[in-house]
């Protein structure tokens, strides 16, 4: 079986994860800018001598396909990579994937990832 781990991290933080990844042999994952807001909500700013709230910050949402085999290291570098210690670093989902096809090939399964 094989899994899809989406995390979402602190965009400064991309870097450091991908290093992480690409040296357990992670061979691809999907980078999207996203926003969002978890328990953070958001910030304060001051523009214009007005204040307002920001409710979305900026976020990095990786979406990484691994054999089952692979999810507990996969998650463990994640975490070390991506920590800050502070509030606002992230979360990590692990979804059961159905089915991989790889398109040039016609590959499916794990041979596929």
């Amino acid at each position: 079986m094989m899994k899809m781990i989406t995390a979402v991290i602190k965009p400064f933080k991309l870097d450091d994860v991908r290093e992480a990844l690409s040296g357990i042999g992670v061979q691809g994952i999907t980078v999207s800018e996203v926003k969002g807001f978890g328990r953070q909500k958001g910030h304060t700013e001051l523009y214009r001598g007005a204040e307002y709230v920001v409710d979305f910050l900026p976020k990095i949402r990786l979406e990484i396909a691994v054999e089952d085999t692979a999810v507990e290291r996969t998650i463990e570098v994640l975490i070390k990579a991506a920590a800050t210690g502070k509030i606002g670093d992230g979360k990590i989902f692990v979804h059961n994937l159905e089915q991989v096809i790889r398109i040039r090939t016609g590959e499916s399964g794990p041979d596929a990832l």
